[in-house]
């Protein structure tokens, strides 16, 4: 099983990054896809989740509106869309696979907003 995230970098206020998490090994439909962050200095928090069966997505209620989690099956892949970024969003973003009693973790992605 891996996870690779891609799709971080520097972002202005205001502005949107659509992060990917490709994974191998599994199939993302098969699993229950999440993303978690952790900014300097904090726990690692989760951001949201797409649900193996249905596809159902939940949040974090500080986040909902502002980011969609999706997944393309036929890539594999899981993004994070993120929109109306703000400085407190700065964080290192992870993706984690949840394979019955199994969990995995990407590398993360560094997210900067900063003007």
């Amino acid at each position: 099983v891996q996870l690779v995230e891609s799709g971080g970098g520097l972002v202005q206020p205001g502005g949107s990054l659509r992060l990917s998490c490709a994974a191998s090994g599994f199939t993302v439909s098969n699993a229950d896809m999440k993303w978690f962050r952790q900014a300097p200095g904090k726990e690692r928090e989760w951001v949201a989740t797409i649900s193996s069966t249905t596809g159902s997505t939940n949040y974090a209620a500080s986040l909902k509106g502002r980011f969609t989690i999706s997944r393309d099956n036929a890539k594999n892949t899981v993004y994070l869309q993120m929109n109306s970024l703000k400085p407190e969003d700065t964080a290192v973003y992870y993706c984690r696979a949840v394979i019955g009693l199994f969990g995995y973790w990407g590398q993360g992605t560094q997210v900067t907003v900063s003007s």
